[in-house]
């Protein structure tokens, strides 16, 4: 039994013994652990930072389009006939009432001869008809002042009077198919003038050009068959769609920089002319019309466009980078470092504004110094912050 005892007393011993033991290891490791997370805590967290600019920032929007002509005429003859002349081809200047073409008009000279005969005939037949009416007046006359006379019997005075209408009638008459020949003479020197094609419209400049040829000589045509479009280039109109996100932005008057791929690294300056009421049903935009100045002609209808038009400037912004920007509690903004020795970045929330080129509009309090682009995942309120020198060259100092 007293042995049992020893055994017993050992054995607890021995557990004492190995308690404290491991109770001054894990003191240590504590001791150690602590220092080094406090050391960790206090070490400054490396960042790179930017400086906070003050300036003008715009909101420019890029639409594809392409260019359309100014105006555009089209050229019909308005009687047919055999093509003896084209006077102008294919790009050739046009100026307003110039003849363009030329019809075989032999038929049209006949019709004008004819119709000039014609009002010579009814001519003689009005100056006869006048002369049958003035004795027909003279009969009357005479056989009144017979009756009077008790001469004349009132049958014949009738008589004389129904010979006088008569020929007041005929004389009417030969005045209508006067002019009626006279109207057909007009008709028909106006259709021999058509045959003489011109290039008449009205606004615009007095010189455009040809964009398509659409006859050739020796062509026989009909009334109203176009013979060729002629269009003005200067200024060019510039077609573009937006969608309902820009629409509100838009205003006529607003200037465009456009380029296309014609002329690559140049730049056309246009403005908003004309902006749909309507939306297509099928794109879900609005067709918006630009006006180009082009007085080399160098741009041509047909061509592919982009149009860089700023929807709004704000011309005194603060202004950071994107990527400064991180989110905190559903919240936005940045970690501003102070121009002074603190090294601490403050959380600042902001609220975003325009983007351009990689910056952003912010506004907030508190916004001036340096915001922090890199490694702010890591930082809190008022963490001390080492700010890396590769970064610095823009404007903050580097430790």
């Amino acid at each position: 039994m007293a042995r049992v005892d020893a055994r017993y007393k050992w054995f607890i011993g021995l557990i004492i013994i190995t308690a404290v033991i491991g109770w001054a290891i894990f003191s240590q490791f504590a001791d150690q652990t602590h220092t080094r997370g406090e050391k960790d805590v206090s070490d400054p967290i490396p960042v790179e930072v930017e400086p906070i600019h003050h300036g003008s920032i715009e909101m420019r929007r890029m639409f594809s389009g392409t260019l359309e002509a100014f105006a555009e005429f089209v050229v019909a003859s308005k009687v047919g006939g055999r093509v003896e002349v084209l006077d102008v081809d294919l790009a050739d200047p046009v100026t307003r009432g110039q003849r363009v073409a030329q019809l075989d008009n032999k038929e049209f000279v006949q019709a004008v001869a004819q119709a000039q005969a014609d009002l010579a005939v009814a001519k003689a037949n009005l100056g006869e008809a006048g002369s049958a009416l003035e004795i027909a007046v003279r009969e009357l006359n005479r056989i009144e002042t017979l009756q009077k006379r008790g001469v004349a019997s009132e049958s014949r005075l009738d008589m004389a009077r129904a010979d006088q209408l008569q020929k007041q009638a005929g004389l009417e008459v030969a005045e209508a198919e006067r002019i009626k020949s006279e109207a057909s003479l007009e008709t028909a020197k106006i259709k021999l003038g058509y045959t003489r094609v011109t290039a008449d419209w009205t606004g615009g400049d007095e010189q455009r050009i040809v964009a398509e040829r659409l006859i050739d000589e020796g062509n026989t045509i009909s009334s109203n068959t176009p013979l060729m479009t002629i269009v003005e280039l200067d200024p060019i109109t510039g077609v573009i769609f937006i969608t309902e996100k820009e629409y509100a932005r838009l205003k006529t008057g607003q200037a465009v920089t456009l380029t296309t791929d014609a002329f690559p690294g140049e730049e056309f300056i246009g403005h908003i002319t004309r902006i749909a009421p309507v939306f297509s049903q099928t794109s879900r935009q609005a067709r918006v019309e630009l006006t180009i100045h082009n007085p080399a002609h160098r741009l041509k209808p047909g061509m592919f466009i982009r149009a860089a038009v700023v929807l709004e400037k704000v011309p005194d912004a603060v202004i950071v980078p994107e990527k400064a920007l991180t989110r905190r509690n559903d919240h936005s903004g940045v970690f501003v470092v102070a121009d002074d020795s603190s090294r601490k970045a403050v959380w600042r929330e902001v609220e975003e504004g325009i983007r351009e080129g990689g910056m952003v509009q912010v506004k907030g309090d508190g916004l001036s110094g340096q915001v922090v682009t890199l490694g702010q995942q890591l930082l809190d309120n008022g963490s001390v912050v080492s700010i890396s020198a590769n970064r610095n060259a823009k404007g903050g100092k580097s430790e």
